[in-house]
Formats: C-alpha cells, sequence, structure tokens
C-alpha cells in the first residue's frame, strides 16, 4: 500500500518546526541559508524515497492477488490460449504445463530469482533459461555467467586462459551456456521484442505476439500460442500418418500424437529367424521371442530349454581337445570353430626379449645370459641382472633426488619417494586459505573446507568446497502448506516467509467455535474462521427455535474503557470484544385474538398476549337494545356454552332510558329504564283537546292508543254543539266533530236588492246555491241615479277649492320675496274672503259620506 500523506508532506510540517527553533536559537543570518539548503536537500531525498516504494510496492506482482486480479489472468490465459484451442481445435489438456508457468507468472512471489531470492517484479529486466525455463533477474544472471566463466578459468595458466571456450551453467537445471550466449539485453519470452512494455492486459515480460517457436522435438511446425513463459504445448498441427507396422491405412492425427498404434499383431520376424512377433503394432524393435526351445551349446556336448531369443550359449566345459602337435589340449572353454595351433609352436623369445629360439613344444625357453636391460619402475633406470624369468627388481640405485617443493635434495634409493616437511605458504583458489600441504609442487589443490557461508535463503550454509565469489543458489526447496497441510506448492528455500500459503480447495476441517454440530462450510484458511452464519436454531423459552444467525461470537463495541488524558491525545479506534450475545425476543407470528374476541391477528412471539383491539366490545347488554361501548377489554365466560355475544360481568351496566317505539299516539316515554321485552301499558291520562278546540278532556293513553277511529272520534268529543263557523257565517249545528263542518245551513237569513231597500227571509242554503235572489225596483233605481249626482258636485267642489288653496300659497310666496327689501315693507294682508261652500262644507259631507259608506257595507253583504 501508498505510504501515508503525512510521510510525503513530513518535511513540508518539519518546516515550521525547524524555521521556529532556528529563528529563536541563531536569529538570522548564514545559519539560516544553510539549514534551509540543507532542509530542501532532506526534503528531496525523503520524497524520491517515498515516489520510489509507491512505484515498487504497485509494480510488484505480489500485489495482484485479489479477485480483480484473478478475473484479469483468466481473461488473459483465455486470450492466450485461444489460437491453440480454437484455430487448430487443440486440446486444453496438453496446455496444463504451460498453464502452470503461466499460473507461477501471476502468482504471488512465485516468481522468485533463484540468485537473490527476492520477487521478480512486471518492470524489471529478465532472462529465462531454455533448459528448466527458471526466470531470472537480468542483472542477477550477468553476474551469475562472468562469476562462473572466472572460477572456471582461474586454474589455467596465463597461456591456456582465453583459449578454451569454458560454459557456463543455470543456476537449476545446470543447463550449459556458451560464453557468446551470456544474456546482454532484456528480450521477452519468444525472443522477437526487445525491452518489451509493460501491459498490465499482457503476461508479465510478454510481447503479445504469437510465439512462433520451434517445437521440441523439431517437428516442422512453430508454436501458435501468444508470447509465454515456459515450454511450449505439443504441437497441435493436424498430418496423416500410417501406424507403427505400415499397415494401416494412413489417418489425420495430431504431429504432438503422429506414432500410433492399429493394435494389430506386429508379424515382422524375429531374430531367431523361426518365429514371427505375436504383439500389437508398436514402435522401436520387436522384443526377443519368448517362445522356449531345445539348445546346443556352443561346443555341441550340451543340450538345455533356452528361449529362442539367444540361440547361442556356452557350456562351462573346457575344450580339451587335442591340439595339432599331439602333446597339449585346448585349454579354451566351449568355443566355436577349429582349435587352432599349438601356442608353444612356432619361434619364441627368451624372457628379455633379445635372443629367439625355434625349439619343439615340450621344450622351455632357456635364457639367453645377457643382462636383462629392462626399465624399471622408476622410469629413469634399467634392470641389470641377467635374463630372467619373472618381474624385474625394485630400483636401488641411490640419487640426489629433489623434494616435490623443489626446495631441498637428499641421496635416497631411486624408488623412495623425497617429500620435505616444509607446509606450503600459498592461498589456494579460494582466495582464503593457505595450501599448508607438505612439500607442495605448487599446484595446490582446491581448497578442502567447506565453504560454509549463511546462503541467500538464510537457512542453510553453502556446503560446497571453499570458493571464490558467490555462493551457488540454495538447492532446497521448501513445502508451504495450506493451514490443513493438503495442498502444496514448492517455493525455493527462502521465500517461505514472505510467499502467501497456496489457496486451498478443501473445506476447513476445524471443529466449530460455537454450539452448532458442524461449521458452514467454506474452504481451508489461517486465522479464525468467519463468523458463522447459520441459523441460531436454539430453542427459546417460548419453544420456537431462534432464526436468526449465530450470535455465539459476536463482535461488540467496547465504549468507555479508555478516557484520554487530554485533548492532545489523539482518540483510539473502538476496541471490539468477542461475546455470545443472547437470543433476541421470538418473533415467530402467533394468531392471537383480542381481549374481546373481535379479531385475531399475527402477534410475535414475545408479545403474544391478549391485546385490545381499540374497538367497542359491542357485546350485547343485558337489556337487550343496546351494546357494550368500553373500549375492548376482557370478559369472564360464566360457562363454556355461554354466548360470545353476550355480555359480561366487566361490560358496563346500560342506564339508558327505555327508546322502544310507543305505540302509535302515546306521547309518554316508558316508565321502566331500559329492559329487555316489550314495554308495559301506558296508564297516564291524556290531556287533549276536542275537537272544536275549546274544551280539555282527560282520557287514558291506553284507550285512546287502543280504540279505532270510530272510537276515537267519540272519545275526543266535547258533546257541545260545534263553535265553527259555516262558509255563510252561521254556527255549525252539529255535535262538536272532527273535519269540516257540513255546508246545508238550514239558517234564515234576510235577503235584500243590491241597494239594501227591499228585504225578504230565505233558507241560507238556498242563497249559497243561488236559487234565490230579490232584484231592485224602480224606486231603488232613482235613488241611486241621485247619489251619483251628488258625488259628482261633491268631486267638482273638491278640485275648486284645490285651486284656490294653490293660488293663495303663490301670493303669499311673491310677498314674502318682497319683504326682503332695505326698508321693510309692511305687508299687506290679504283676507280671503271664503266661499259659503267653505264654511258649510264640512256639515254638508260628513252626513253625504256617512250614508255612503252604509250603503257600500250593505250591498256588500248582500251580494255574499
Amino acid at each position: 500500500m501508498p505510504p501515508p500523506l503525512w510521510f510525503l508532506n513530513w518535511p513540508d510540517r518539519a518546516r515550521g518546526g525547524a524555521g521556529v527553533a532556528a529563528a529563536e536559537t541563531s536569529g538570522k543570518g548564514a545559519s539560516e541559508l544553510s539549514s534551509q539548503k540543507k532542509f530542501d536537500e532532506i526534503k528531496k531525498a525523503n520524497q524520491a524515497a517515498a515516489k520510489k516504494l509507491v512505484e515498487d510496492q504497485f509494480s510488484s506482482s505480489s500485489e495482484d492477488d485479489d479477485e480483480d486480479a484473478e478475473e484479469k489472468q483468466g481473461k488473459i490465459l483465455v486470450k492466450t490460449f485461444n489460437i491453440y484451442t480454437s484455430q487448430t481445435d487443440g486440446d486444453a489438456s496438453e496446455l496444463e504445463r504451460t498453464r502452470q508457468y503461466m499460473n507461477e507468472a501471476f502468482q504471488s512471489g512465485a516468481m522468485t530469482c533463484l540468485i537473490c531470492i527476492a520477487s521478480v517484479k512486471r518492470n524489471q529486466a529478465v532472462w529465462s533459461c531454455c533448459g528448466c525455463f527458471c526466470i531470472f533477474h537480468l542483472v542477477c544472471i550477468q553476474k551469475w555467467a562472468k562469476d562462473s566463466l572466472f572460477l572456471v578459468s582461474s586454474p589455467l595458466t596465463d597461456d591456456d586462459f582465453g583459449k578454451k571456450d569454458y560454459p557456463w551453467p543455470c543456476p537449476k537445471c545446470r543447463y550449459e551456456y556458451k560464453r557468446s550466449e551470456t544474456p546482454s539485453r532484456y528480450y521477452c519470452y519468444c525472443g522477437k521484442v526487445e525491452n518489451p512494455t509493460l501491459d498490465p492486459w499482457l503476461i508479465p515480460h510478454s510481447c503479445g505476439q504469437i510465439c512462433e517457436r520451434e517445437f521440441k522435438p523439431p517437428c516442422g511446425h512453430k508454436c501458435l500460442l501468444l508470447c509465454h513463459p515456459g515450454p511450449c504445448p505439443p504441437c497441435p498441427k493436424m498430418i496423416t500418418t500410417t501406424c507403427h507396422c505400415k499397415k494401416a491405412q494412413p489417418v489425420p492425427r495430431r504431429c504432438s500424437a503422429k506414432e500410433w498404434s492399429c493394435r494389430l499383431p506386429c508379424g515382422r520376424t524375429l531374430l531367431c529367424g523361426q518365429h514371427a512377433c505375436e504383439n500389437a503394432c508398436h514402435a522401436g524393435d520387436c522384443q526377443p521371442c519368448p517362445r522356449v526351445s531345445k539348445q546346443r551349446c556352443i561346443c555341441g556336448r550340451q543340450t538345455a530349454e533356452r528361449f529362442c531369443a539367444s540361440p547361442q550359449w556356452q557350456c562351462d566345459q573346457v575344450c580339451g581337445k587335442p591340439l595339432r602337435c599331439g602333446n597339449h589340449t585346448c585349454e579354451q572353454v566351449c568355443h566355436a570353430g577349429p582349435c587352432g595351433d599349438c601356442p608353444r609352436s612356432g619361434k619364441r623369445s627368451c624372457p628379455c626379449g633379445k635372443s629367439k629360439f625355434t625349439l619343439p613344444c615340450t621344450e622351455d625357453v632357456p635364457t639367453c645370459g645377457d643382462s636383462c636391460d629392462k626399465v624399471l619402475e622408476c622410469g629413469i633406470h634399467k634392470c641389470s641382472q641377467r635374463c630372467h624369468r619373472g618381474p624385474c627388481e625394485i630400483c636401488r640405485q641411490e640419487v640426489e633426488k629433489q623434494c616435490r617443493c623443489g626446495k631441498h635434495t637428499k641421496r635416497l634409493p631411486c624408488h623412495k619417494p623425497y617429500l620435505c616437511e616444509t607446509k606450503c605458504t600459498k592461498i589456494r583458489d579460494c582466495q582464503k586459505h593457505q595450501c599448508r600441504r607438505k612439500c607442495c609442487p605448487g599446484n595446490c589443490p582446491p581448497c578442502d573446507q567447506v565453504c560454509g557461508r549463511t546462503l541467500g535463503c538464510r537457512n542453510h550454509k553453502c556446503p560446497s568446497g571453499c570458493h571464490r565469489g558467490s555462493c551457488n543458489p540454495c538447492p532446497e526447496t521448501v513445502d508451504v502448506k495450506c493451514n490443513c497441510g493438503k495442498t502444496v506448492i514448492k517455493v525455493p528455500c527462502g521465500r517461505e516467509r514472505t510467499i502467501k500459503p497456496p489457496r486451498c480447495k478443501q473445506l476447513c476441517s476445524r471443529p466449530p467455535t460455537c454450539h452448532h454440530p458442524t461449521q458452514e462450510k467454506h474452504y481451508c484458511h489461517f486465522g479464525r474462521c468467519p463468523p458463522c452464519r447459520q441459523s441460531c436454531q436454539k430453542t427459546l423459552t417460548c419453544g420456537h427455535l431462534c432464526p436468526v444467525s449465530c450470535h455465539d461470537e459476536a463482535l461488540v463495541k467496547q465504549t468507555g474503557s479508555h478516557q484520554s488524558a487530554g485533548p492532545w491525545e489523539q482518540p483510539s479506534e473502538p476496541a471490539f470484544i468477542q461475546t455470545a450475545l443472547p437470543c433476541p425476543p421470538c418473533e415467530v407470528p402467533i394468531p392471537v385474538e383480542c381481549l374481546g374476541q373481535h379479531e385475531v391477528s399475527p402477534l410475535p412471539c414475545h408479545s403474544a398476549n391478549p391485546y385490545s383491539c381499540k374497538r367497542f366490545c359491542g357485546r350485547l347488554l343485558d337489556c337487550q337494545n343496546h351494546t357494550c361501548m368500553k373500549e375492548c377489554h376482557r370478559v369472564t365466560k360464566l360457562n363454556s356454552s355461554a354466548d360470545v355475544k353476550k355480555a359480561g360481568a366487566e361490560c358496563s351496566q346500560c342506564e339508558e332510558e327505555c327508546t322502544k317505539p310507543r305505540p302509535s299516539g302515546c306521547p309518554h316515554r316508558c316508565v321502566l329504564p331500559c329492559h329487555p321485552g316489550n314495554c308495559p301499558s301506558c296508564l297516564q291520562m291524556l290531556k287533549i283537546k276536542c275537537h272544536c278546540k275549546l274544551s280539555i278532556l282527560y282520557i287514558e293513553c291506553l284507550k285512546l292508543t287502543s280504540a279505532d277511529l270510530k272510537e276515537k272520534e267519540l272519545l275526543i268529543s266535547c258533546k257541545n254543539q260545534c263553535p265553527k263557523e259555516l262558509p255563510c257565517g252561521h254556527r255549525c249545528k252539529e255535535i262538536c266533530h272532527s273535519g269540516s263542518c257540513p255546508l246545508n245551513c238550514s239558517q234564515k237569513v234576510k235577503l235584500r236588492c243590491h241597494c239594501k231597500r227591499l228585504k225578504k227571509e230565505v233558507q241560507c242554503s238556498k242563497i249559497e246555491d243561488g236559487q234565490v235572489s230579490l232584484e231592485c225596483d224602480a224606486l231603488c233605481k232613482e235613488m241611486k241615479r241621485k247619489a251619483s249626482e251628488i258625488k259628482e258636485a261633491e268631486a267638482k267642489a273638491a278640485i275648486e277649492e284645490e285651486k284656490r288653496r294653490q293660488q293663495a300659497e303663490l301670493e303669499a310666496f311673491e310677498n314674502r320675496l318682497k319683504g326682503r327689501r332695505k326698508n321693510k315693507r309692511r305687508k299687506d294682508e290679504v283676507e280671503v274672503e271664503q266661499s259659503s261652500w267653505q264654511k258649510y262644507k264640512n256639515l254638508i259631507m260628513l252626513p253625504v259620506f256617512g250614508v255612503a259608506v252604509v250603503m257600500v257595507a250593505w250591498l256588500m253583504v248582500y251580494n255574499d
């Protein structure tokens, strides 16, 4: 991960403190300039170090182990193998070895340089061995090759140095390379591109092009994968080839599996020359004939059952046939052909070889008597004895001998070696230890001490002889195991502390730490198992099982455990403790009936108690008319067969008046409180007016309400004459009754003419019916004419009187206008002389008007 921001900004923070300190201590001057310069240098160095740290951590291949990197790795592998599997129908199982190398290229810490025992990063130049395909840093392998060549050529003399092209070996597989093959540049895996660019969507150190390397063993085709580490897969090309025995027809097959067997009998003649090969079609030479037969030995003396594949064999007997000389026999063991001449025939030499003799084979060759003169074992002197049989004696001649180191001389028998006691002080080829060998001739042997230096793995010491230069990489490999030990990867010794353990696909076998008999299935891992996510399933007090996730090892935030010393102390992260939490309240829905049995609602089990639904109770009270208006409440049942809708002792008591409908016509309320059943008969007295509304009667309510129409008519009648007036104006002659009065009025009335002068008594009903009428006579008409004339005269007199009054008002107004002058004039009073009509009009008009009114009234009554 990148360094924190405070690390990158540390010089800026330090600048303020340094400046304040400098201002307080040294003031202004040259010291401030030097301090500022030194500060800037430190700042640049720290920022460069931080930048390098960030680049190294982000460029390392060990940062690609997260899930996104695995997904990206899968896409890259599919892209790399696409051509092999799609265009040529290659078998993906043949790519396993190449896939393993590619996975190591992606896997965190898998690519390790065995020389420096460090991870190979994406942005570093590398070199790959063509024998074991191991990857090394380019700088490390160059140094390795240089040191190896120097160590090999160091024992040579100056004349021989540089004349031989000594090879240098791969640090892992010891595959030898020539001096000219020492890598000097950074190439991709296929060797096409120099200094390949870093592409996150390609395999590290790959150019992304098609590999096109020759297959091994060579078949004429080239690799079709994208540039990749490790060996190329088998050739996927299709060719037409026949079987091993050449009997079957040619068929198309993969070039990598072009040799095939038709499974038919081979049929080729075996080496015995008698039988044919019965094995299925196979590659290479046929196996020896497996049949057994009786065969004679070479000399023909013995017969034995032997495999047909080895017909010639020797017995253990000596030949014993007489030779041509006739004196000796053949001493060879069972052989074929003639025995040959006698080995003692022909010319034979004496023991020293100077003289030759021709003697019969029965006689031995004599000595010649001359000196032997054979060179002794010392290689300098010759044997001084006479010709003799057997080996010569050792050289006993005394000579001046020089020791091997050439520092001392001494006379000794020639056969004795001379070694002085002087120890060699030369430094051996390890350049660390002296030779210390007695009488060393100068070619000091390699150092025989063990190197013993700690190797780069920090676990082992170098087991080689003491040497110069760097020690060989540790040849040991370490098994890095998963927690259960079933998944193992081999890594170079020394990398087991930094490489991540392999991802094991086996299920974790640890016993559960909670109350469950088995834990949730998850893969093998290090550290604590993940929290159990199984359902708790503990039996609660209510009998149900706890359905929440397991809470035996819950992390609970611990608060209040630490109190800060002051405001300068940074707040610490909250501490979490692992503890078992109690099961939460049961939430299983239980159907619960409310207290008043109105509804059934599902409630959580922990609160599944009878409850009030907030409705009115609604149970029928004892009055059988009203229901309980209390909020839903508990009702005690007296017996199990009680009506559910019947009120109980806890219900309210009805305090209402009886509201049952009264009989028709009864205005009284029931004297009883609210009660079941019918109300009692009403015995109250009704105060009621009779039909004519003049008398007040007191009647029992029961009699009135239970009577029919006729009886009611009699009960309400006051038995007096009806006081109502008929339309004619007379009083009804019937007894008090209901409804309208009859219209046949029998009253005698006076009938008058229109002028009211004539009159006649007639029955009222006849007048109403228009059956009788009285007309005016001539006198009546004359009186009517005179009355009209009087009216006309009165009207004219009224008009004239109005005119005179208006004239008087006009003159009075004009007089008032004249009186406003300066000198007021005296108003002349004009007296208007009243006429006789004005003086006596009131006396005349009053009687006339009275008579007219009476006549009009009489006419109106008469007409009615």
